[in-house]
Order: C-alpha cells, then structure tokens, then sequence
C-alpha cells in the first residue's frame, strides 16, 4: 500500500516522529511547529503502514474539541471514517470506562456525576451537619482542598494531619463528603481519573485487558498533565505497549490548577527505553520574534532544549513603548490598532494580550472611545463581572436606596443569614403596599412579619448601607469605592474561593478603584461634571451603566481580540500586543518570591511572544494608578532579556513633560529596551547565578536600588529567598 502521501508533506524532524520505530517517544513540539498535524499523520501512518488496527489505539486530548478535530483530521487523511479508536479527552475516556464497569469500580449503574455547584452545595451541607464554623471554614476552600488532593491520587485516609489543625478540619470534611458520596451514587470531576485508575489498580484482569487492546497511546498537551492522569497513563502503558507524548515543557503555564512540569521533564527517566524527537521548525512566526522567545526562555533553567527557527523572513523589529501611564498605553495600542485596520487588515487578526483580567478596563474604554469593536476571548467584559456587578450595586444604594435591582444583588451578598424565604416574604410586601424592596424590609421588622433571626439579618444590611453613606460623606470618589469594597465585605468573600479565579476577582476589584480614581481626574474627563459628592458618584455609575450597556461586538463582526495570556495559549494573530509589561504586573507580584513561579511567568511571556505571527509590540507605564493611588513602574524584566538588536523603541511625535521620580529600584529602562538586564552600576545581573560564603549558591530574582547600596533577591538552593545588601553580602558570580 502506497502511503507516500502520509509523509509527503512533512519536514524530516516531523516525519522522525510520524515513522518513528521507537518503542516510547516523546517528541518536543515548539510552538507553530505542527504537533497535532504529527499527531494525526502518527495515527494514519500506524494504520496504514504498520496495519494497526483502530481498536488498539487510544489518543488523549485536553478538550473535546482538540478531539473531535483530531478525529476529523484523521479521517479526511485516510479517506474514511475509522470505528473502534478511542479519541477523547482524560475525563471523558475515564468516565467512559466507569460506565462499562460500574460495578468492578463499586458503583450503582446509574452514578451520577456532580457538577462544581452541585459538588459546593453538598459541601456546604456537610459543613453545617459536622457543626463546623463555615467562616473560618469556608466551603469553596474546602472544595479546592479536595480537588486538590484527588488530582494528587490521595483519598482522606492516605492523608496524615501530625494534629495540624487546618488538615485535622480539611480532612473531617473530606472523609464526611466521601461517604456522602458514596451513599447517594455520585462522583465528581476528580472523581471520574482517580476512580478510573483505582479500577485498573483492584482488578487485574480488566486492567490486562486494556493493555492487550490499547498497545498504542498518544497524548496531545503532555506538559498539562497532573499527577493522577499521569499515573492513570503509565498504568496503562505498562511495560509492552507504545507511548507517545507530545508537549512543550516550555509552554508549561498551568501550575497553579495541578499541571506539573515534572512529568514530561522525568518522562525518559521513566521510559528508559524512550526516544526525544526535537520539533523546532515554527511555521508560524518571523525569525525576530522565534529568536526573541528563544532568548527569553533560555534563561529558565531544567529546559529539555529547543530552539526555533524558520525558513521565513526576518520580518519587522519587535516595537517596545514607554508610555506615561496606562492611559497613555491603552491610546498608543488603539492608535496601532486603528492604523493596522486603515492599512486594509482584518481586527481579528490582532489580539491585546494580558496578565490580569483587570488590565481590561482601560484597554476596553479606550477602545469604546473612538468605537472599535472587540471581543473578550473566554471572559466578560470589565463591567458585567460578576464582582463589578456586585460592588457598583452597594454604591447604587449609597444614592438611592429604592433601586431594587440593587437591593435583589446584594442583599444576601456576602452571606449574612437572609434565605431564600425572607426574600420571598420581602417581595410580597412590597408587592402589597406597592413600596420598594428597601421600605418592604424596614415593614417586614416593624411589623413582625420575620423570624427574630431573620429580622436582625435584615436590620444588619440596613445598618451597613446606612453606616456606609454616613462614612463616605466627604471622601473622594475612589476613598468612596475603597471604603465600599472594604466594609462590604467583597474582599473577604472572594478570598474565601481560594485559587487563580479568586485572585482574579479581587484584582477586578482593585480595578475598581482605580477606575474611580481616573475619573476623580480632572486631566482625564473629556466633559465638565457637577462636582458635588452624590452627583460626582452617580456620573461615575452612569458611565459605568453606558460601558456596560455597549455590548460586545457579534461572532460574526470583525472585532479586536481582547484575552489573558492562559487564553491565548494555541491560538495565533498577525498582530499581538503584551501589554503591562511591569514589574509586580508581569511577572506577577504573587510569583517573584521563588524561582518555580518566575520561571512559569518567563513561559507565559514565552507563550505571549510566540502568538504572535508578523508583528510583535511591547509595551508598559512609567506609572500605573493602582488602588487609587499612583505607583511608578519599572519595565519587567522579561524586556531587558528580549535582545537589543531585535527591538524598536517607539518614539510618539509629540512629547508631554511629565516630571517623575525615578521607579523604586531605580532601573530606568533606558534608551535601548535591549540593555538595562544588569542591576545598576554592578556586575549582577538578574537570572544569574552566584555563591554567598553562608547561604551558598541561588539564583538572582529581583533588586531595589543602584551600586553597592542595591538589595537583591536571590533564591539560594540550600536555604530558599533571602534579600541580600550587595555591599556587606560580598556576592560572586559563577
């Protein structure tokens, strides 16, 4: 049988891999090197030319439309549809086989599978029945703690506490929901891999049975695995089947929801009999911007190694701007924006890439101002967030207490003992005395219409709301936002969440204020506004109605991508913008304590730089108005170590004198965007590595200051963080 045609259109980097007689392989693929089109020529070449039956390959994916799309692909290139193989994503396949043997993995026929409410909603039952304080215990806390150690292959009676007092209640909670869960025939998300590998560990003979039939196993986005999926995959290669894994450890970005790096960096420790196959050809990008991300991940230490390259032009210098603030920043991106449009692009063809989510504000109102249409890729836009809903809710009530939307949002948010019922009886009174929400409540205590328990929950909401307006008198508009966000206890409610989500939440809020504070900003108003405390605050929630209220451009229009960096990961644009690029904003402030946070931050740039296509753009702020206060800025660190002959540093043709202090740490970026890696007027650099006469060796992470009177951070291997003087720690560099 001729199949020419399965490697034909392969570079021979891409055909090692497609042909390969390796009884194990991993294959590094780089970014825009074509992995899934390896992934679906591996497929057809074993079923074609090593006439491997459907039926004994098994190919993992991380989302169900990566699968359906490597179904497709596979079928369009053998020419017909190929029954039998299994292709799906981890759970999906794992849920797939609870099915077939429900009862070997000890469950009813018809289990059920809990959703993450579902999953909350039990937890925040079992909480109350163990009489467990659900404040210091929140319930989403508990939920990610439980996650948490599924993901890890770990059931409450593996854990040991030693009487510490947080895993002693973590674990009570555990136990007692696994029991719950086991009563009423139910499994969660993590339950679905854990339960799966649990299956294969008990019952030998199915577990054989898999190995016999499933002798070929690929897996799409190997760097994304957690530690049970891994041990559900090596369980099920065995030591006779074939595996096949490709990933990019250098686009490992999902730490902080379980992925560990490890696995695909100790897979040829694991798989002695393994081969490496290098994917480094990119067909996606210009040589600046592949060398650029080269230069920039190389300083990660534990790579594998890659390098990309292209047989395609140079192609345009990578621009760098210095804006003054990030008003200024979020005009110079819509004004290249609209330039890029003018010149007869596509706006879908450029995308402004970020590392937070509340970055989006000032990017999303320039944008409205000269009417761009836009998109938020997999998010809301800043002001239909849930936690903006809820926070500009307690400040419409601060200037009118009959607006019952409001009342409806937040009276029960956070938390304060008013159900489902008082609400009820709430709205029926003030349906009967045709009265807002707000009046219907002070009836319902005057007139005894609620529980004693009830009552004083919703004297409680009135008090706060009232004790709010009265603390606010005489603040400024961004102190007013502050002070609301504080004592409504949004701050502690989302914190309560744990995790990247909660995080986001809160830095939406943060936002916020800041928001409140450009527009307490007489420099930055484009019209004259009534300057009187309660009409200052309703223009605010006025403007922040009519951003609202401007809808997000359709699928079908032509619209600027607008995303954060975990977003963009697989996509691509012909123009891409980094935005922020500031130190504490990116690399973010929570991961410049270590050197494993740093270094997924340094491949979350590496992913940003490598979405780009034609033309890359960097840029960041001298300053930044954070909190409501402003902050000065220094350019990330992640700038400086982007070479100096690959960038172009924007110069605007108007100029604004802005006199300012130099940024704390007192590294100004400089003229050329390319230097400035090393601490001022001293031979460290940042990423090097060094010895202390104590401490031993580490690596430098961040520095204040200039000459000898600088401090840095270096994360010491032996003892972890320690921040050093460089004139009395007597450093030396190796």
């Amino acid at each position: 049988m001729d199949v020419s045609h399965i490697l034909d259109s392969l570079n021979d980097q891409q055909r090692n891999a497609v042909a390969s007689p390796a009884p194990n392989l991993l294959v590094l693929a780089g970014a825009g090197s074509g992995k899934t089109r390896v992934l679906v020529h591996r497929i057809a070449w074993l079923l074609r030319a090593e006439n491997v039956s459907p039926f004994a390959i098994l190919a993992v994916t991380f989302t169900n439309k990566a699968a359906r799309e490597m179904r497709s692909r596979i079928d369009e290139l053998i020419g017909q549809s190929m029954g039998g193989m299994w292709v799906g994503t981890f759970h999906g396949l794992a849920h797939r086989l609870l099915r077939m043997h429900w009862q070997e993995a000890g469950l009813p026929e018809d289990f059920h599978i809990l959703d993450s409410d579902d999953q909350l909603r039990m937890i925040k039952r079992l909480i109350r029945s163990l009489k467990i304080d659900d404040d210091r215990w929140p319930a989403k806390q508990c939920q990610w703690y439980i996650n948490a150690q599924k993901d890890e292959g770990l059931r409450a009676g593996n854990i040991e506490h030693f009487d510490d007092d947080y895993t002693k209640t973590m674990l009570e909670i555990y136990a007692a929901y696994e029991t719950e869960c086991e009563r009423g025939g139910m499994i969660d998300f993590g339950e679905i891999l854990l339960r799966a590998h649990e299956l294969w560990l008990k019952n030998p003979q199915i577990l054989r049975h898999y190995q016999q039939r499933f002798q070929y196993v690929l897996v799409d986005e190997f760097q994304d695995t957690n530690t049970i999926q891994y041990a559900w995959l090596r369980v099920l290669a065995g030591t006779n089947n074939q595996l096949m894994v490709v990933g990019d450890d250098d686009q490992s970005i999902y730490g902080w929801r379980g992925a560990r790096i490890e696995n695909i960096q100790q897979f040829s420790n694991d798989f002695s009999d393994s081969d490496i196959i290098r994917l480094e050809q990119n067909y996606r990008s210009t040589s600046t911007i592949l060398n650029a991300a080269n230069k920039l991940i190389s300083h990660n230490q534990g790579r594998l190694g890659k390098n990309l390259w292209t047989d395609g032009a140079d192609g345009e210098p990578i621009s760098i701007y210095e804006a003054f603030n990030e008003q200024d920043e979020a005009r110079f991106v819509v004004d290249r924006l609209q330039d890029w449009f003018t010149s007869g692009n596509r706006r879908a063809d450029a995308a402004i890439l970020y590392r937070s989510n509340a970055q989006s504000r000032e990017l999303e109102d320039a944008l409205l101002r000269v009417g761009m249409p836009y998109r938020i890729y997999g998010g809301h836009r800043f002001y239909e967030r849930l936690e903006i809903k809820n926070a500009l809710s307690y400040l419409r009530l601060l200037i009118n207490r009959h607006d019952d939307t409001a009342v409806e949002r937040i009276i029960n948010v956070p938390t304060r003992g008013i159900g489902g019922r008082t609400i009820d009886t709430v709205r029926q009174v003030a349906r009967e005395h045709n009265c807002s929400l707000w009046q219907a409540c002070v009836e319902c205590v005057n007139q005894v219409l609620l529980s004693s328990r009830a009552a004083n929950a919703i004297l409680a909401f009135l008090k706060l709301i009232d004790d709010m307006q009265q603390d606010c008198s005489g603040l400024e508009l961004h102190q007013k936002v502050e002070h609301v966000i504080e004592h409504s206890g949004l701050i502690g409610h989302h914190e309560k969440e744990g995790g990247e989500k909660a995080r986001a939440r809160i830095e939406n809020l943060e936002e916020l204020v800041t928001a409140a504070g450009s527009f307490d900003d007489p420099d930055t108003q484009e019209e004259e506004i009534d300057v009187t405390a309660s009409s200052f605050l309703a223009a605010f929630l006025d403007q922040a109605s009519l951003d609202a209220g401007d809808t997000q451009a359709d699928e079908t229009e032509d619209a600027v991508q607008l995303m954060t960096l975990h977003s963009a990961k697989g996509l691509e644009f012909q123009l891409v913008f980094l935005s922020g690029m500031e130190e504490g904003l990116f690399p973010h402030k929570m991961s410049m304590d270590n050197l494993t946070g740093l270094e997924e931050e340094r491949r979350l740039c590496y992913v940003g730089i490598t979405r780009a296509k034609a033309k890359l753009c960097m840029s960041y702020a001298e300053s930044r108005r954070m909190h409501g206060d402003v902050a000065l800025c220094r350019p990330s660190r992640f700038i400086r170590e982007v070479p100096s002959d690959l960038v172009e540093e924007v110069r605007l043709k108007t100029t604004v004198n802005r006199a300012h202090a130099p940024a704390r740490g007192g590294a100004t970026f400089g003229r050329d965007p390319g230097l400035g890696a090393e601490v001022p007027q001293t031979q460290i650099s940042l990423g090097q590595r060094v010895t202390h006469g104590k401490f031993g060796e580490g690596v430098v992470l961040n520095y204040e200051g200039q000459g000898n009177n600088a401090r840095v951070q270096v994360n010491f291997d032996a003892v972890g963080s320690k921040w050093l003087v460089l004139s009395y720690a007597k450093l030396e560099a190796l």
